[in-house]
């Protein structure tokens, strides 16, 4: 451990918190990664001009975007660099922090969008979709913090202990082969949602004289099970990529009121048979 003291990396943790809390269309998280790493400045330039902390706080100004929950990862390297690089070369941090947000995006959003977060959510589903529990939303509250928050924690003081070198030991292509195993992870874990989660059934029967009615939903289920919840789930893939994902309220909506109406058909004609 170098200058930086524990304590002022726990600030930066905690602050990291609020990440997504000052995003704008021009720099993106620019403004809240110079809040983040303004406890780290303070220390390092605390004996220095004025005008060199105006300016370390400005350099970090730059465009940035990346996974929130790899920003402590880069703002820990970023504190190793801005304690060991010279005055003269602290553009050189910038670029390191900048070359870094890419790869570290995508394994956000792979290892963790993609994948963790449908984990946690079938959990959670899993808990409440019979009963309507409130068990399952606060499970998977606390199965996705608790996998965030060492993340997080680790990323940073591991990330301010090593500097370049936690990237270097494995190479960048290490990002690559993880991104592409966990998008794979997260397509088995979706699919596996598909089948448990989405639920549709025909309640159609055709009654032919005495014997027993011929039900519908299992001449479906013997040709291909799960196949009306696979076809809903693709529209609703079909209409989001459609619309970019600014027509979602309207579908889930849209999904609710066919839903209820179904449910209504259900109740008051119970059982509805066509005979041939």
């Amino acid at each position: 451990m170098g200058k930086i003291s524990k304590s002022t990396l726990n600030k930066v943790l905690l602050r990291t918190q609020a990440c997504q809390f000052a995003h704008n269309y021009e720099r993106m998280q620019s403004l809240s990664i110079t809040y983040c790493l303004e406890p780290v400045l303070k220390e390092l330039y605390k004996d220095r001009p004025k005008e060199e902390r105006v300016h370390a706080l400005q350099r970090h100004l730059e465009y940035f975007n990346t996974h929130p929950i790899a920003i402590p990862f880069i703002l820990g390297i970023a504190t190793a660099l801005e304690e060991t690089t010279d005055e003269d070369h602290k553009d050189t941090v910038v670029g390191i922090k900048a070359s870094l947000m890419g790869p570290f995006a995508g394994l956000g959003d792979s290892l963790l969008n993609l994948t963790w977060f449908p984990i946690a959510g079938s959990i959670g589903a899993s808990m409440c979709v019979n009963n309507g529990s409130i068990v399952g939303p606060i499970v998977m509250f606390l199965l996705i913090n608790l996998l965030y928050w060492p993340l997080k924690y680790f990323g940073l003081h591991k990330g301010y202990e090593q500097g370049m070198a936690l990237v270097e030991k494995a190479g960048m292509a290490i990002f690559d082969r993880l991104g592409n195993l966990a998008n794979v992870l997260g397509v088995m874990v979706t699919g596996s949602l598909v089948a448990t989660a989405v639920k549709l059934k025909l309640g159609i029967k055709f009654a032919f004289g005495e014997g027993d009615p011929l039900v519908i939903q299992d001449q479906l289920d013997k040709i291909l099970p799960c196949l009306l919840p696979v076809a809903v789930t693709f529209i609703c893939y079909h209409l989001l990529k459609k619309g970019q994902g600014k027509n979602s309220a309207q579908i889930i909506v849209g999904i609710i009121v066919i839903a209820l109406a179904f449910a209504a058909l259900g109740y008051y004609v119970p059982a509805l048979k066509i005979f041939a």
